[in-house]
């Protein structure tokens, strides 16, 4: 099988280089080339002929194909369906702020965790993604659209922890001043709650932001909604993020997705309120999208406020995380299951 050069470090091409007997500095040029977006090594102008045609012997370039691409006319913000080197597809959404530009990215084709009001989770894990895979979500999608991206969202199809080493490994890429160079204060990774790869992350001392998708204050509803729980509950989870709060000193985000009639009443609130008491937490409501498979319904947006009071009037800070994409399927998952149907019926 021949390397896959894009996911290797600096130190690690420079190795490599080594071994084949060239010169290190040949992998800082190759390492600029493929952090540039370069899709072979022919476009490599400053290496010779004869290195050119080795490298593309021995090694691959990965490069997605758009299989989709939606823009929204309410916001600009662009969904990206990717079609990787082994036909599975992958979604990013590039969304648009005052603060830059976000995108939020996939680390896995599929997902194993189950949650009823997601749609990444409805076909089960089929792999998960190679950190070229998920560099390329980046990198790509900036070159599509034109537009440069400030901040990076690790929220899209998948569980990141569920694919922890790659994970690490991306997050060592795009931070590179040889390459992407976006600091970690400005990339998010979002958990269910994996409470043993939360204590591993915590080892790592990183300095990004970790956002846990709470969406219940109790272990009933958790767990009615979340099947982690069950192997992590509420309480577990909890003290795990205190845990890596007190040891990074970087503010935990908790995702609360506003579920009608489930988790969205003033107890619900008032619960959550006191289960996070005294904790350097931050609470991002997001109203829920719809997702066709699943009977579960977004609250209306007088019950998003007044629980996001709710929260604000016993000390803790609340959002309300402004809704993009809505025309364009910017739900997790929606877009990709469109395309695994269709390309099931062509295949039949």
């Amino acid at each position: 099988m021949k390397t896959d050069i894009k996911s290797l470090t600096l130190q690690e091409m420079q190795q490599l280089f080594k071994d084949m007997g060239e010169p290190a500095f040949r992998a800082k040029q190759v390492f600029t080339w493929l952090h540039r977006g370069a899709k072979s090594f022919d476009e490599m102008t400053n290496l010779s002929k004869s290195l050119r045609e080795k490298l593309t012997e021995t090694c691959e370039i990965t490069v997605p194909q758009v299989e989709r691409k939606q823009v929204s006319q309410k916001d600009g913000t662009i969904k990206y369906l990717w079609r990787l080197s082994d036909g599975n597809c992958v979604e990013s959404v590039l969304m648009r702020y005052h603060h830059g530009n976000s995108v939020c990215i996939s680390s896995q084709v599929g997902c194993r965790m189950g949650c009823a009001f997601c749609a990444s989770t409805l076909g089960g894990l089929v792999r998960s993604l190679r950190p070229s895979e998920m560099l390329d979500q980046v990198l790509f999608t900036s070159l599509d659209s034109g537009e440069p991206i400030s901040n990076i969202v690790l929220m899209g199809i998948g569980e990141p922890l569920d694919n922890f080493d790659t994970v690490l490994r991306f997050l060592e890429l795009v931070n590179s001043p040889d390459g992407m160079n976006i600091g970690m204060r400005h990339i998010s990774l979002s958990t269910c709650g994996l409470v043993p790869k939360i204590a591993e992350l915590e080892q790592h001392n990183l300095q990004l932001t970790l956002s846990v998708s709470l969406h219940a204050p109790n272990d009933e509803v958790r767990s009615s909604i979340m099947p982690v729980n069950r192997s992590y509950n509420v309480d577990t989870l909890l003290e795990a993020c205190r845990h890596y709060f007190a040891s990074t000193g970087r503010r935990i985000s908790f995702e609360y997705a506003m579920i009608r009639d489930v988790n969205d009443s003033e107890r619900d609130a008032l619960e959550l309120a006191h289960k996070l008491r005294g904790m350097a937490a931050h609470v991002n409501l997001i109203p829920l999208n719809n997702v066709e498979e699943s009977p579960l319904k977004p609250s209306t947006r007088k019950q998003v406020e007044q629980f996001q009071k709710t929260l604000q009037s016993k000390g803790v800070t609340a959002t309300v995380r402004r809704s993009l994409g809505g025309d364009i399927d910017a739900s997790c998952g929606q877009l990709r299951r469109k395309q695994v149907l269709e390309d099931a019926s062509k295949e039949g």
